[in-house]
């Protein structure tokens, strides 16, 4: 195969990474595996077809600056405070532990030092694309650990920003190794304040003026321009294409046009990104993974069960309740974008072995194909875990009484107070009706108490909270909660406990109503269903259509459930 031109390598390998790719998603897989799997079958390392692993390298640079651009356009400083302390803490404490626990098992097995550091860098991060994606076909992304989850992954994205200029200069330093470390922090904080005080005024004000053009060309161009000059602007302070990159897009993250950014962004990022992933999968040696399985087996053990029980302890230490502290270890415990990132840095800086290097990236491919399924089987062992641990202060109040014959009787129970919760218990105050909250946040559960509102501290899955928040004589139980599987176990117990209790549960599906209904719940409302019928009510309205004419048509629509399938596309 000719392999002299780029045009031959760019259609050699997205030709490969779109049969990769294609695979990975027919088995249900992250289509990154598929990726790197189709670097794999094209590098030097197995038969057949070869790629010229120098010009898909220089191809795949343009991928990673677009790649990294997109996750620092994702990037939410809001997400990262609403979680606050046990983030920003809790996510610094957690790369600075698992990269000292990579060194130590780096050093006993015989690396070099830096080699050891690279390894434990590697395996401290957490993908958020990959969060983000089992988290919302879970429905968990607004769950406390799903929230907290997300803003650790940010922390670690940052991380690595310092990470990178550290290593670098460790590898590249001499003997004033001292000095080399100071001089790339310098330079890589002069390009940071530098960049970040001058674009968080000048590139919103730029792509405002672009809007105001009405030509996406110039726009997705302008996007382009900003992403790669940034980029190899980044270079002269000693920072990599990947990491000015997703400094660019940090900064415009904060953009009320980020969205759109982000939007026209995609198409390029989704193309090149790929190459990035097939050239990291053209330096493995699948052979060495073969017959080093232990050594891959120790990596996968670092990532899922090193990583993931250290960032469950220090969550529980952040108090919050064990639930909660277990999903977010088992929701971080996978590798990331920028754990290829690293290890492809310590291998083009000689720091890494080829042999090391294949180890590193079997083990993080394993973990984001672990992922979901990991997910899935931790769910009954933490329910299993929580109902045995003993319960909180805060897990019992006062006015409940020790059995069923005292406290409250007719009142309703709230499982879960966040943005949903919070509108159900406003309106019920303010008529005067009583009810008690179950909530997994102590603050909430102190403040609702300082108020004079029953409140319970701990997951509403948990039967025994179920009992004795006076469930036998309650009137209605809304489950407002965001975790489905929560929300099945809360439907069981409670129709168990009080066969004529009025259940009405918060959904994110068609087919997960009806099921819930189908085990006892009175009312299963879909959020997407209802905004879109709100939204419907409001456009129709300004048609001039009368109420009694929108609401023949909501209660019509109502009735057709999920009404965004394709058939019912078809049907209107």
């Amino acid at each position: 195969m000719d392999n002299s031109t780029l045009l031959v390598n760019l259609a050699f390998a997205l030709g490969a990474a779109l049969i990769g790719a294609t695979i990975a998603a027919r088995l249900g897989q992250s289509v990154v595996l598929g990726y790197i799997l189709a670097g794999i079958a094209i590098g030097p390392f197995t038969p057949g077809p070869v790629g010229d692993i120098v010009a898909v390298q220089a191809l795949a640079d343009i991928g990673i600056i677009f790649l990294m651009f997109a996750i620092g356009v994702q990037f939410s400083i809001r997400d990262l405070l609403r979680v606050g302390k046990v983030a920003s803490v809790g996510g610094t404490v957690q790369v600075l532990a698992t990269i000292g626990l990579g060194y130590l098992v780096g050093v006993a097995l015989g690396w070099r030092p830096l080699e050891a550091l690279f390894f434990g860098a590697v395996i401290s991060n957490s993908s958020s694309t990959v969060l983000s994606k089992v988290l919302s076909e879970r429905g968990e992304a607004d769950a406390a650990h799903g929230r907290i989850g997300l803003a650790w992954s940010s922390v670690q994205d940052l991380g690595t920003v310092v990470l990178v200029v550290l290593l670098s200069a460790l590898a590249t330093g001499g003997d004033g190794l001292l000095g080399d470390l100071l001089w790339a922090l310098g330079k890589a904080g002069v390009f940071l304040t530098v960049f970040i005080l001058l674009g968080s005024r000048g590139l919103p004000w730029l792509f405002d003026r672009l809007t105001a053009l009405r030509s996406r060309e110039i726009f997705v161009l302008a996007v382009a321009v900003i992403a790669l000059g940034t980029a190899y602007m980044a270079t002269f302070f000693g920072l990599s294409l990947a990491l000015g990159a997703f400094v660019a897009g940090m900064v415009v993250s904060e953009s009320d046009l980020s969205h759109q950014i982000l939007g026209e962004v995609m198409p390029l990022t989704d193309i090149f990104a790929g190459l990035f992933f097939v050239s990291v999968g053209m330096l493995v040696d699948p052979i060495f993974v073969v017959e080093h399985l232990p050594l891959v087996a120790l990596t996968l053990a670092l990532i899922v069960l090193g990583k993931g029980l250290l960032t469950a302890v220090i969550t529980a230490l952040s108090g919050y309740p064990v639930r909660t502290a277990l999903l977010t270890g088992v929701t971080l415990a996978q590798s990331a974008e920028f754990s290829f990132l690293l290890a492809r840095l310590g291998a083009d800086l000689d720091a890494v072995t080829p042999a090391v290097f294949s180890l590193m990236l079997a083990g993080a491919a394993a973990s984001i194909v672990l992922s979901p399924s990991l997910h899935r089987v931790a769910l009954p062992g933490v329910a299993w875990v929580e109902q045995r641990l003993p319960p909180s202060a805060l897990a019992t109040h006062p006015a409940l009484g020790k059995d069923t014959t005292e406290g409250p009787r007719g009142h309703a129970i709230i499982c879960g107070y966040g943005r949903v919760g919070r509108v159900i218990g406003t309106a019920l105050r303010r008529r005067g009706f009583t009810f008690v909250v179950i909530d997994q946040d102590q603050r909430v559960v102190r403040q609702l108490r300082e108020h004079g509102i029953i409140a319970l501290f701990g997951n509403a899955a948990n039967p025994v909270l179920l009992e004795h928040a006076n469930l036998a004589r309650a009137r209605v139980l809304v489950v407002a909660i965001p975790d489905p599987i929560a929300v099945r176990q809360i439907v069981d117990d409670a129709r168990r406990v009080n066969p004529r209790l009025d259940i009405v549960v918060r959904t994110h599906s068609e087919a997960e109503a009806a099921f819930l209904q189908e085990r006892g719940a009175g009312e299963a409302v879909m959020g997407e269903l209802e905004l879109a019928l709100e939204m419907t009510r409001h456009t129709l309205h300004r048609f001039g259509v009368d109420a009694r004419g929108i609401q023949l048509t909501i209660t019509s629509l109502r009735g057709q459930g999920d009404i965004g399938t394709p058939r019912d596309l078809l049907d209107l």
